[in-house]
């Protein structure tokens, strides 16, 4: 029966389910059918009135996270610099953050089996690899040329598409890469922070995280994202502690945390750290939330805005400077990132329509 008419003389029952779960209505009573109307109108709360608000939130949350996590990232290795043993931070804070959630559970833990696991400690490692070579980037260039090579990615995964997967990649795709390969070469070209540390392990990073996208797309599970980052941070920790204690342990325990105390005082260089990682963890987070409120072209756009206001904004309060070259080279790579994100975002939207 439809809400709105009026129920029949007979008893009977209609069951339906709202947030709350199966709730089951007694039609027995005659009543004005408004008061079925009413019963049966889920009430509209904030969320459902106003998606454009919250998404638009989502968003916002997701950029002004990924700015202070860049710009605090930057600050503490302009005094401490040892990428591994804060990449390792970076993760220990997120695990802690999703044993917390899981303690409370928000959300409930999804059990584990040795299957799993299998399949998801290479997108781990790839994780591991991806997450610590961009920090030694961002520790040994500016930020804003350590995101302007990154923007070298999806380069990286349509060639992995292309010659690793064995799909092929559409022509147009191929040609938007131009500008992101011409715009990445003028940029390095005249950096005036550019170092072979900085530009090789960003290049590293790029391709560990576009195996990390084939890794993962084997690895697909009926687990949910929040869940499945969370072991992927876990086992990329347990991965990332043994380099950071062979390659920074000696040093740190020589010099490297006395110089950083010294400079900064004990209660600013543990709150950094501590910061640094939680704003890490929550912008990842976030941003996977975001991903799945909108579609992949808007998502895709958005993800290229993400990277102008990171670049922006360290240029500003780093005080940068960069060379004319440098910052036509960087529009142009972002530009490219742009064209490449909405054709592949149109393409997939395509894809789906036909098989709908």
């Amino acid at each position: 029966m439809e809400p709105g008419n009026a129920p029949g003389p007979a008893c009977s029952r209609t069951s339906f389910a709202d947030r709350w779960g199966s709730l089951s209505i007694d039609r027995s009573v005659q009543v004005s059918p408004d008061y079925w109307s009413v019963m049966e109108t889920k009430p509209a709360g904030f969320l459902e009135k106003y998606p454009a608000v919250v998404t638009g939130f989502f968003f916002f949350m997701w950029y002004f996270l990924n700015v202070i996590f860049n710009i605090l990232n930057k600050k503490i290795y302009n005094y401490f610099p040892y990428p591994y043993f804060v990449s390792v931070i970076h993760l220990l804070v997120g695990v802690v953050y999703c044993l917390l959630s899981w303690t409370v559970g928000l959300p409930k833990r999804a059990p584990i089996n040795s299957t799993l696991l299998k399949l998801l400690f290479p997108v781990a490692l790839c994780h591991a690899l991806g997450h610590v070579t961009s920090n030694v980037s961002f520790a040994a260039v500016a930020v804003s040329f350590a995101h302007t090579i990154k923007a070298l990615e999806p380069f990286f995964n349509a060639a992995a598409t292309q010659f690793v997967l064995g799909q092929q990649v559409p022509l147009p795709l191929w040609l938007s890469l131009a500008p992101v390969v011409l715009g990445v070469s003028m940029a390095s070209l005249t950096e005036l922070s550019f170092n072979w540390t900085g530009f090789i392990n960003a290049m590293i990073s790029n391709i560990s995280f576009t195996y990390r996208s084939i890794y993962s797309k084997k690895a697909m599970t009926d687990m949910d994202s929040t869940n499945v980052y969370a072991y992927i941070s876990i086992i990329a920790l347990i991965v990332c502690i043994p380099p950071a204690v062979i390659i920074e342990g000696p040093q740190l325990l020589q010099h490297g945390f006395n110089d950083a105390i010294t400079k900064v005082g004990l209660t600013k260089f543990v709150s950094d750290l501590f910061f640094v990682g939680l704003f890490y963890h929550l912008y990842n987070q976030v941003a996977t939330n975001t991903l799945e409120r909108v579609a992949p072209l808007t998502h895709a756009v958005g993800n290229v805005l993400k990277r102008v206001f990171v670049i922006g904004f360290s240029i500003i309060v780093f005080g940068n400077r960069i060379t004319t070259q440098t910052g036509i080279g960087t529009c142009i790579a972002i530009a490219g990132v742009a064209i490449y994100s909405y054709i592949k975002a149109k393409i997939e939207e395509e894809k789906r329509a036909k098989s709908a």
